[in-house]
């Protein structure tokens, strides 16, 4: 299924689309007005039906006449009729005038029937209750022995079958009307419309002929509007939002290039046989209007009309959707799903302290788990240097230290770069001991030397020079020519005198 929806203009209330106002407010009053007494008294017709004679002594005949006339909904009807459910097999009754007509000629319970007395006075007050045929009588029929009603292609584009079959036609009507009326005038907008319905009703018509169901909506017309849309405004680059199946997103695209894409999804769907949506009359409503306007804009009685674009909100930002994300599943105590939220949630911002504190914490309780592990990496490579990023990189450290299972994932990288923060954060032990790690596993690591520089340069001026000492063999051999190393040679007391 294939929707496109423009973004690109809003009405302007200097000039309100009335015609597409009124035809809304119409349809709306069609809809909760008559339709919905309708729908009402049917329903209190269905009740005292299901709770009369009738259901035993009609439905299983008419179930069997179904399969007699090698109906397509026989099958269906029986397994309605096992599990007894009324309501809808007395709505396909209802719908069938042969079987109905063999009902009321005494053909299907008839006078001899133990019954039948019964059956007449519960007939005829069921049929009593039911109101004057509303949507049928003004939908377009689309039965092999119909009546010729021209004035239903028209009646029928204002009738709709459900609240949700309104409502979509009507917003639809109204992203695509006011632009199209605006260009139009308001005369030549509203014939458009209309006529839009009858070119939708003609293709409907033929195509759907003799399958017995009603066509009714505005679909076929709000299609016509989609269709001159498209021509009025042709090669003009238009914002639309669509959605292909269960894929959406926004595309800046020649308006003109969604009328082929709109017409292919409606033979598509057509085609696989869609049930209950009359695609042809989307389909003739599409080319009816798209014949309208390149008519109108020919004899120059329409032009596009400049808005102002809408202001869209900002696009959600990917990082509070996910850290949202995390802290509910996290009070839910879905503790591995919290945590690849946190991940995603780094992703987009790695250098978020706060985010990366949750993962960590989250994920250090399973220490053998490769979130732990890469909460931690990510936190020893933060670059800021202020105190707090400090402390949460030692704090950090230890805890990894002392819990990471089987054992830590430091890279030479990460101690070098560890051991010079907590030099800077005066944290001198934990810092000397990734020296000593990073100086067995790692000689020759290019950030040894400025590792152990700034860590016996920080003990000197901490006031440790025996601890910087220590430093003095390594820094002969990876840093002779700084200037700690020079310091410290100076500082060292003399070898020994032999004897």
């Amino acid at each position: 299924m294939f929707y496109a929806i423009p973004l690109e203009n809003r009405p302007s209330w200097r000039n309100p689309p009335w015609v597409t106002v009124l035809l809304i407010v119409l349809n709306m009053v069609v809809f909760w007005g008559p339709q919905r007494a309708e729908e009402r008294a049917e329903e209190r017709a269905a009740r005292f039906y299901a709770a009369s004679s009738l259901p035993a002594l009609e439905l299983p005949a008419f179930v069997d006449w179904l399969a007699k006339t090698g109906s397509p909904h026989a099958d269906r009807a029986r397994r309605l009729l096992a599990r007894q459910a009324v309501e809808p097999l007395l709505d396909g009754l209802q719908h069938e005038p042969r079987f109905l007509k063999l009902l009321h000629n005494g053909a299907v319970v008839t006078p001899d029937h133990p019954q039948h007395a019964q059956w007449q006075q519960d007939r005829a007050q069921y049929e009593q209750m039911l109101p004057p045929p509303f949507t049928r009588r003004w939908a377009q029929d689309y039965g092999a022995d119909a009546a010729f009603k021209p004035w239903t292609w028209l009646t029928a584009a204002f009738l709709h079958g459900s609240t949700a079959h309104l409502l979509g036609n009507m917003l639809f009507l109204f992203l695509f009307g006011f632009s199209v009326e605006l260009a139009l005038g308001r005369g030549t907008y509203l014939a458009f419309y209309l006529l839009g319905a009858v070119g939708a009703a003609l293709l409907a018509g033929w195509a759907y002929a003799g399958k017995g169901s009603i066509g009714l909506g505005a679909s076929g017309a709000v299609s016509a509007l989609m269709g001159m849309y498209a021509v009025l405004y042709r090669l003009r680059r238009i914002r639309f939002f669509y959605q292909l199946f269960f894929y959406f997103n926004y595309v800046t695209a020649p308006a003109l290039i969604l009328l082929p894409a709109w017409i292919a999804n409606e033979l598509l769907l057509h085609l696989l046989g869609g049930q209950g949506i009359a695609y042809m009359a989307h389909l003739g409503g599409l080319l009816t209007g798209a014949a309208l306007m390149a008519a109108a804009m020919h004899l120059r009685r329409a032009r596009p009309v400049e808005l102002p674009a809408p202001v869209l909100p900002p696009a959600p930002d990917p990082f509070e959707l996910h850290s949202a994300a995390a802290r509910k599943l996290a009070a839910e105590m879905r503790f591995d799903a919290a945590c690849a939220e946190w991940r995603a949630a780094a992703h987009h911002r790695p250098d978020d302290a706060d985010a990366l504190r949750a993962w960590f914490n989250l994920a250090r309780l399973q220490p053998a788990g490769d979130d732990f592990h890469r909460a931690a990496q990510h936190i020893f490579r933060l670059q800021r240097q202020d105190p707090a990023t400090l402390e949460l990189q030692h704090a950090s450290y230890l805890t990894y230290l002392n819990q990471a299972r089987p054992g830590a994932r430091l890279s030479p990288g990460d101690m070098a770069r560890l051991a010079r923060r907590f030099t800077r954060a005066r944290q001198f032990e934990d810092a000397q001991r990734l020296c000593q790690a990073l100086a067995r596993t790692a000689p020759d690591h290019p950030a040894l030397a400025d590792t152990l520089t700034v860590c016996a340069n920080g003990l000197l001026q901490a006031g440790r020079p025996a601890q910087a000492q220590q430093w003095l063999p390594h820094l002969l051999r990876v840093a002779p020519n700084e200037m700690v190393t020079r310091t410290l040679q100076q500082q060292a007391p003399p070898p020994a005198s032999p004897g």
